[in-house]
């Protein structure tokens, strides 16, 4: 008789209702492919819901289960209710954006949720192999989301361009976990912690110098970020929103666990190399951003700078790293979907303000449309009292505390430059002149509220951060 492994069905249950949501969008899709969009977005905001409850339903269990492939830890469930929260965001801003844009298919909806089934599954990997196979789930998907506007060239040469550097990257990362496991015979990361220590030296550096660049990818840091403005500008802005968010979200917190807890031994080893490689992240993420006059391209070298903030975090390595890049992960989802919202809401017809010359005095025309594009900016820029300085401050302080002074005084000289750029737009929307022939905009009910939740949450955690940051802090802790 074949044993069959025990299956931790209570476990995997956030990522079961996405992919059982994912399989009944695609179903009716398929079945009644004229039905109203409205009714799959239901039907995936309800996924999203019950994997949110599943996971709530989770918060007291501390557990590596299936074989020690997933873990449930504070950590990962901290990490999927971000990207489940980054999902919900995205079905709000994105419904009314995909039908001005007359690219409102229903097989959006089960992408999204396939790649976030991807993403939360990566968060909560506790084995290399499933570390890949979630990557290339949550990466498949969004190729094709990239080039979702089939008529728009700029759209498909994202998807093509993001599918040959995603695909060269993967390589990286599986040839890494080879090595790995050549050289430690394992690839589960709680074993790996006990036996990387004993492993030659000159492999496992190699190994993790692999490790380390298809992860670099991932979360777009230099020098493997070559792809982000790119894809960035010519994918679907709501689509451009959600990798930027939750790309970033799975792929630091699957880099935090290889790298906390599997080469944890090896903390001297790989602590330098990251340390350069978030520096460079930072300078090139700001001073490139500022010669940028595209927003979409403008918030991509954002996106970059932001990466070299958290990988302060990391490289903290310590309880308090882990649970200041947490948080810095929640706190940049909303913002960063919230001003990708904005660009979305100055498309009437769908075509978005997209030069920074097209915003020019909104804020005479439309002020409550420009205060909220500034909240965001100012978030992104780390000004108080915004959830984005609260993000800074606490990164910071875990890297001062870590005696990564160096560090910090690096991230708060690009953020200094960064603020040049984010204050531009905002000096284009208030102080400038309004531009002739003004087309209005394009709010809807659905894309308002999800700008309301993104505006709510920056401030909110700018100005009561307490609360967040010590569910963060009771999260920032590994099992196995």
């Amino acid at each position: 008789m074949i044993p069959t492994p025990e299956i931790a069905w209570r476990a995997i249950a956030p990522e079961l209702a996405l992919i059982g949501g994912g399989v009944l969008t695609l179903l009716i899709d398929a079945f009644r492919p004229h039905v109203r969009r409205g009714v799959l977005a239901f039907f995936t905001l309800a996924a999203v819901g019950l994997g949110s409850w599943f996971t709530f339903d989770l918060k007291d269990t501390r557990a590596v289960v299936m074989q020690g492939t997933v873990a449930v830890d504070g950590v990962a469930l901290f990490g999927k209710l971000i990207l489940l929260a980054t999902c919900a965001m995205t079905v709000l801003i994105s419904y009314h954006y995909l039908s001005q844009r007359r690219i409102h298919r229903g097989e959006y909806y089960p992408l999204i949720l396939f790649a976030t089934a991807g993403m939360t599954l990566l968060a909560a990997a506790n084995d290399l192999l499933l570390v890949f196979l979630a990557l290339e789930l949550l990466s498949l998907c969004l190729y094709v989301l990239a080039g979702f506007a089939r008529r728009d060239a700029g759209s498909q040469e994202s998807a093509l361009k993001y599918f040959l550097l995603g695909a060269f990257s993967s390589a990286f990362l599986l040839y890494g976990i080879a090595m790995v496991y050549g050289t430690t015979n394992t690839t589960n990361i709680s074993q790996l912690s006990q036996v990387a220590a004993a492993a030659p030296d000159r492999l496992m550096f190699f190994a993790m110098a692999l490790l380390a660049v298809g992860f670099g990818f991932k979360v777009a840091a230099v020098p493997f970020h070559m792809w982000t403005p790119d894809v960035y500008q010519g994918a679907p802005t709501s689509v451009t929103g959600y990798m930027a968010a939750g790309t970033k979200a799975a792929g630091f917190i699957a880099l935090l666990r290889v790298f906390m807890v599997g080469l944890g031994s090896l903390q001297w080893d790989w602590q330098p190399v990251l340390w350069i490689v978030a520096v460079l992240t930072m300078v090139v993420g700001a001073v490139v951003a500022i010669t940028q006059t595209d927003l979409k391209r403008l918030l991509a070298y954002s996106s970059i700078a932001h990466a070299g903030y958290v990988l302060i975090g990391v490289i903290a390595a310590s309880r308090e790293g882990t649970a200041s890049s947490l948080f810095y992960l929640l706190v940049y989802a909303f913002m960063t979907l919230g001003a990708f919202a904005m660009i979305i809401a100055s498309a009437p017809g769908g075509r978005e303000r997209l030069h920074l010359n097209e915003w020019t005095g909104l804020g005479q025309r439309h002020p409550a449309f420009a205060g909220l594009m500034t909240l965001f900016l100012l978030s992104l820029a780390g000004i108080p009292p915004t959830a984005g300085f609260m993000g800074k401050f606490f990164v910071f302080k875990a890297a001062v505390e870590a005696g990564e002074t160096g560090l910090v005084v690096v991230g708060v000289l690009t953020s200094i430059i960064a603020a040049f750029f984010y204050l531009r737009v905002i000096v284009a929307m208030w102080l400038q002149e309004p531009s002739p022939g003004d087309a209005g905009l394009g709010p809807s009910p659905a894309l308002t509220a999800g700008l309301a939740i993104a505006a709510a949450v920056t401030l909110a955690v700018g100005v009561w951060p307490q609360g967040l940051i010590e569910l963060a802090r009771n999260a920032g802790v590994f099992t196995g």
